[in-house]
């Protein structure tokens, strides 16, 4: 069950707060402003879990909270970054060298930020590459508002490129993901108006009739 604290953070803190207050006030999208408006009551046990497993810190945060990602995942399953993510692109090099004896490249990243403030790279993700600050949470989520939004933030590679290139090539792969996808879900809340159904209704089935692009080959 939700704790109070849950619930304070997901009632009074993201829906009202931000959703009111801040977000508006801060030149948040539009999109962003309707969807912590509009936040469910299952919300709560999200909250509950970030809290569990990530901490305050992360918790704080109305969206994005440390990378977790309700898209994509049937019912009310979440999607979680890597606990070693240099390990998982080091293992998947590896087994794609022994299956097809091709020597490739992994780079792991996801579509949270990476910021610039005054030449330091930071990312709100508990996880990035280590030129990349990370685990910032909250005062990264803040932050961030008064930074540059330089790319997606890669989390793990096995080639060895400045952080600059890493960020172009998890860009490339980003817009090929959106622009070759069907029906591209940035957010839960895409999920559910394509399906027209309840989020945590969304099965298996229906996720299977939209093509997804979980990885992208690039030859640079």
């Amino acid at each position: 069950m939700p704790s109070i604290a849950a619930s304070i953070l997901t009632e009074l803190w993201s829906k009202y707060l931000w959703g009111y207050v801040l977000c508006p006030f801060l030149g948040y999208k539009k999109r962003t402003i309707t969807n912590l408006r509009n936040m469910p009551h299952e919300a709560r046990y999200h909250k509950q879990f970030i809290l569990e497993k990530y901490g305050l810190k992360y918790a704080l945060q109305p969206t994005s909270e440390a990378g977790v990602d309700l898209s994509n995942v049937p019912e009310q399953y979440v999607s979680l970054l890597p606990e070693n993510p240099q390990k998982s692109a080091d293992y998947i090099k590896e087994i794609i060298h022994k299956k097809t004896g091709k020597n490739v490249n992994i780079i792991i990243c996801d579509t949270d930020a990476t910021y610039d403030f005054y030449g330091k790279k930071f990312t709100t993700l508990p996880q990035s590459i280590e030129t990349i600050h990370n685990n910032t949470g909250i005062f990264g989520y803040i932050l961030g508002n008064f930074s540059k939004k330089i790319g997606p933030t890669p989390l793990a590679s096995t080639v060895k490129c400045d952080v600059e290139m890493l960020i172009k090539l998890c860009a490339i792969a980003e817009k090929s993901q959106v622009e070759n996808t069907n029906t591209f879900f940035e957010t839960v809340y895409n999920m559910k108006t394509t399906f027209d159904t309840d989020y945590n209704k969304v099965t298996p089935a229906l996720l299977n009739t939209i093509t997804h692009i979980p990885a992208v080959i690039i030859r640079f």
